[in-house]
C-alpha cells in the first residue's frame, strides 16, 4: 500500500478521493467538494489517500493540524474512510499509523477524531487501533 498527501488542484482529488470520500460523505458533489477544499485547505484541511498496489484508491484521510485550549495542538481527523472493497485489509490501520505520525512530527499531543454515534463498526476500528472515548460531541443545526 502506497500512502500520499495531495495537494489542491490535483486532478486525483475528483477522480480517484471523492468516489471514496463519497462512501462516508454521500452529499459531496464535484463542486461542493472543491469549495469545501479551496476555503478548508486555507484553514489546514489536507487530504491523504491509500493506493493499493494495482493504483486504486482505496482509502482517504481529510485532516488538520489545530491548536486550542482543550488539546493544545491536535492533528484532528475530518474523514477517515475505507472503500467497501477494501476493508479489513489494513487500509484504515495504515492510515492511522501514517496520520500518528504526521502527528508526532508536527508536535501534536493527540490524534482526535469524532465518528457518528451509529457506526458501530467504526467505534469498534477506533477501539482496537487504541483510541479512546473521550468525549461527546454536541451539535446544533443552524436555520438560514
Amino acid at each position: 500500500m502506497k500512502i500520499i498527501d495531495l495537494e489542491p488542484g490535483d486532478a486525483r482529488l475528483t477522480t480517484e478521493i471523492l468516489p471514496v470520500l463519497r462512501e462516508l460523505r454521500p452529499h459531496l458533489t464535484e463542486d461542493l467538494f472543491r469549495e469545501v477544499y479551496a476555503e478548508g485547505h486555507g484553514q489546514g484541511l489536507r487530504f491523504t489517500a491509500a493506493y493499493a498496489e494495482d493504483g486504486r484508491c482505496v482509502g482517504v484521510a481529510g485532516w488538520r493540524i489545530v491548536v486550542n485550549t482543550s488539546a493544545l495542538r491536535q492533528l484532528y481527523v475530518d474523514d477517515l474512510v475505507t472503500a467497501g472493497t477494501a476493508r479489513s485489509t489494513g487500509v484504515g490501520h495504515g492510515l492511522i499509523a501514517y496520520l500518528e505520525e504526521r502527528a508526532r512530527e508536527s508536535g501534536c499531543r493527540i490524534l482526535g477524531l469524532d465518528s457518528g454515534t451509529q457506526r458501530t463498526d467504526a467505534h469498534r476500528f477506533y477501539l482496537r487501533e487504541r483510541l479512546d472515548i473521550v468525549a461527546f460531541h454536541f451539535a446544533k443545526r443552524l436555520k438560514g
